[in-house]
Parts: structure tokens; C-alpha cells; sequence
């Protein structure tokens, strides 16, 4: 069902709820920009477009890590707006990925501002908690919250894909080939730093040989995902109850399994970790 209003809707509102009442459980589902490519394409009639969109910004976002709650993008605003802009307009895909990357910038802001209004709100529960209005606490943490959520969420995402799509193809009409043609170029570049970031993060030399080993084995032999998922699965498990690798914690392990680990500062763990991505 081809309904731009619609679909506008569906997304201020799915960025309003999965911001305000997803909390950890549905958090990560929600925000997955592959499940929101699926479940729009599925309304708007055309899944496959939006899977493939979907899975195109995921990648880009595979090796994000939110240190001490803070993210550096906001991926689901991200999918929330480039994947109705494909579905809605003659945007190509590598063009919304490359939209998309900005826009999940513009979600780090949007969470700042909450984090700002909700800290007014705990100074006026604090109030509460001195009168001993315990219903004030609970609206000052739950639905004073929930209410500002929805006016900072839902209309930036609303008007932009309702207004947004029309304009995009009217801007697309007037802007150059070359200049399309580079967009295109980038948005293709960006789910390989996706990899790249992810390679970084658990890359180690030790390891190495079994993600060369893995990338031939799937081009030559042409595996799907879920048998190489499958020999994925079972080399790790082969791995794991041979003792694993010593240099990542087989004999090691066992060296230091009896011993007390001295408690390390955030900072010290960060450097650990990055010297072992090495």
C-alpha cells in the first residue's frame, strides 16, 4: 500500500517509541536498520527494496560502539529517513547511504537535547521526592519524558519523509550526472568502512588467517550465508573446546584462572583493548 502519509507517520512515530519506550530489551531491534528496511518495505509493497536499503546502511554501521551511552550516530534515524526516501522516490540506494551517514549525525544532537530536557526533569522530581508527591516522580520520569520525546522526535522524521520525497526527485531532476554518479560512488565506499571498522575492533593477527580462509572458501564455492554461517558456527566451536588460541586466552586463561584480576580504570581497559586490535 503506496501511502507517503502513511509511511511518514509510521516512521515519526517508530523513531518516537523506539527512543522513549523500546528500553534495552527491544532497543537494538529497533534502531537495526535492516528490521526497519524489512518492515517498511513490507508496508509500502516493496520489501525487497527495503531490505537491500536496510542492510546497505547496516553495514555501514557494524563496528559502532556507544562508549558510556554515548553514540557517535544515531543509526536508526539514519534508516528511518533514507529508507522511505528510496522506497518513496528514484533515489538509488548508494545515494541514501550516503545521506544517511549525516542524518545519523543530526540523531547524536537529537539525543543531546533530550538528555538536556530530561536533566530539567529530574530536578523536578527531585522537587516531588521533597513534597512526597510520589506520582510526581513517576510523570517526571515517565511521562513528562515520554510527551517531550514525541514533540522533539516524531515531527523532524514526519515532515522530512513527507515533504522529502518530492523534493528529492525534484532535486535529482536538476542535479548533474557527475555529481550523482559521485554520490553513488561513495555511498558504495561507505559499507566497506563498516567492514574496516569491524576488522579493526576484533581483527588480530591470530585470526587473520581464518577471515582469508573464510572470504575464498564463500567466493569460490559459492556458499550461501547460512552454510557459511554453519561452518562459521562449527570451526568456533572446534576452536573453543581445543583450548582456543593461547596468545587470546587458551593457556593464559588457565594461567590466571586462580588468580585475582587487578580492577582497571576505564582508560587503562580502552588501551588494552585497542593494543590488542593490533
Amino acid at each position: 500500500m503506496k501511502n507517503e502519509l502513511l509511511l511518514s507517520i509510521i516512521t515519526g512515530l517508530w523513531f518516537w517509541i523506539a527512543g522513549g519506550l523500546s528500553g534495552y530489551t527491544l532497543f537494538s531491534t529497533l534502531k537495526s536498520p535492516t528490521f526497519i528496511g524489512t518492515i517498511l518495505g513490507l508496508i509500502w509493497g516493496d520489501p525487497v527494496t527495503g531490505i537491500v536499503a536496510g542492510g546497505s546502511i547496516e553495514v555501514v554501521y557494524l563496528g559502532l560502539v556507544a562508549p558510556g551511552g554515548n553514540i557517535p550516530s544515531d543509526k536508526g534515524l539514519a534508516a528511518l529517513i533514507a529508507v522511505p526516501l528510496v522506497l518513496m522516490s528514484n533515489m538509488s540506494v548508494e545515494i541514501a547511504v550516503s545521506i544517511a551517514v549525516p542524518v545519523g549525525v543530526l540523531g547524536v544532537m537529537i539525543n543531546n537535547i533530550r538528555r538536556y530536557g530530561n536533566a530539567f526533569l529530574v530536578h523536578k522530581a527531585d522537587d516531588y521526592a521533597v513534597e512526597g508527591n510520589v506520582k510526581g516522580i513517576w510523570h517526571a520520569a515517565t511521562t513528562y519524558s515520554f510527551i517531550f520525546g514525541f514533540f522533539l522526535r516524531f515531527p523532524i522524521v514526519f515532515v522530512t519523509n513527507y515533504f522529502g520525497a518530492d523534493f528529492v526527485n525534484n532535486l535529482l531532476k536538476i542535479i548533474p550526472e557527475w555529481f550523482i554518479h559521485g554520490m553513488e560512488v561513495m555511498g558504495g565506499l561507505l559499507p566497506a568502512l563498516g567492514f574496516a571498522t569491524i576488522l579493526f575492533m576484533i581483527g588480530k593477527k591470530q585470526l587473520m588467517p581464518l577471515f582469508v580462509i573464510a572470504y575464498f572458501v564463500v567466493e569460490y564455492f559459492e556458499l550461501s550465508t547460512i552454510g557459511a554461517s554453519i561452518f562459521g558456527i562449527s570451526i568456533a566451536l572446534l576452536i573453543m573446546y581445543m583450548g582456543g588460541f593461547p596468545e587470546l586466552g587458551g593457556k593464559d586463561m588457565n594461567r590466571t584462572k586462580n588468580k585475582v584480576m587487578k580492577p582497571r580504570t576505564n582508560q587503562e581497559a580502552i588501551q588494552a583493548m585497542m593494543k590488542g586490535s593490533k
